[in-house]
């Protein structure tokens, strides 16, 4: 994977992060109590590996695990926090995924900064992605989150498939206890890996998951397969324009403005630079023809004078000028998505 996301052309457009899941490492600790990784698997051990993903460019993320054991039953960081921060920080990782099964989310408050505490005493800078406020019921103190970690989880795992896009989708829309608005610079709410290139959707579905995430500001973390993915969903990973929305660098979090056609159509809306805002209509309807959207920008708070020029989200193409109160009709297709660009005049 390493090479091919420098030979593929994902590295040439921002990709830069290579991460292992969980049961990578024995079953067991060594003897200085430290985590083994597996040798029949990593036969060079992971400083080494580390070193290769580094010398080609690329950081190395590993993943660990908050409680006793990790979610597939390995070695977990309880009692172990300074040792496994020390651990990964001299074999060079760059970025720790850090899970919350076998623990109580009681501790979570304590835990998750202590292990901030010692990432960061280790002198060497990685990413902290935490599964608090996933596994914690609904009780996250966001504020205290945002102080410990990097990148925090807000839904379940994903699965290749419709229902658990929209699962995440409707996360999204109910914005409990306000966390887009904890989105930004140094923080980011984690809608999960991105699963373009699988093989349970639809190239629209595709669109339209990979185009949320990057409205939502999500950190994109690719499940596919580099060695067998096709070359449509290669390109839509690839897509400038939306890895642009992504990584807009006022890192806003797109918020659900308005619902429209017979509430089948969610109208997202992200402030970008330059006085620019990204618009995303998801037709969450199924059936089998498009759906049509009718919308006037003054519904979204776009209340510029002189109007908006639009440009299309997937391929950066002009589409006309439209004045706050102009009518604007759009068809959707089944699950899919259209996203524009509007630009004040």
């Amino acid at each position: 994977m390493t090479d091919l996301m420098v030979a593929d052309g994902y590295k040439d457009v921002g990709y830069e992060y290579i991460c292992i899941d969980d049961c990578w490492p024995l079953k067991t600790r060594g003897a200085d109590g430290r985590l083994v990784p597996d040798p029949a698997r990593f036969p060079s051990g992971m400083k080494a590996l580390a070193d290769y993903v580094h010398s080609k460019g690329l950081k190395l993320g590993i993943y660990g695990d908050f409680g006793h054991s990790t979610c597939g039953g390995f070695p977990g960081s309880e009692f172990y926090l300074e040792t496994d921060a020390d651990t990964f920080a001299e074999w060079g990782i760059d970025l720790v995924k850090f899970d919350a099964c076998f623990s109580s989310e009681n501790d979570f408050p304590y835990g998750y900064p202590a292990m901030e505490f010692f990432m960061n005493k280790t002198g060497r800078s990685m990413v902290y992605s935490c599964e608090w406020a996933h596994a914690d019921g609904g009780r996250t103190n966001y504020s205290a989150l945002r102080e410990a970690c990097n990148m925090w989880r807000v839904g379940h795992d994903m699965e290749d498939q419709w229902d658990t896009v929209m699962s995440v989708v409707e996360i999204y829309v109910n914005d409990s206890r306000n966390f887009s608005s904890f989105t930004g610079p140094g923080g980011w709410a984690d809608a999960d890996s991105v699963i373009v290139g699988g093989y349970g959707l639809s190239f629209d579905q595709q669109r339209a998951h990979f185009g949320l995430w990057a409205m939502w500001s999500s950190p994109l973390l690719m499940a596919a397969d580099l060695r067998s993915i096709n070359n449509e969903s290669k390109a839509l990973l690839q897509n400038k324009n939306i890895l642009a929305i992504n990584q807009d660098p006022l890192g806003r979090q797109a918020t659900l403005k308005v619902k429209l056609g017979q509430c089948s159509i969610y109208v997202f809306m992200k402030d970008l630079t330059e006085a620019r805002v990204a618009v995303a209509l998801l037709n969450t309807d199924y059936h089998g023809q498009p759906v049509r959207a009718t919308l006037m920008l003054n519904q979204l708070g776009l209340t510029n004078g002189n109007g908006y020029s639009f440009t299309d989200g997937f391929t950066g193409m002009a589409r006309g000028k439209y004045m706050p109160a102009t009518e604007i009709n759009i068809d959707v297709n089944p699950t899919g998505i259209d996203i524009f660009i509007a630009t004040p005049v």
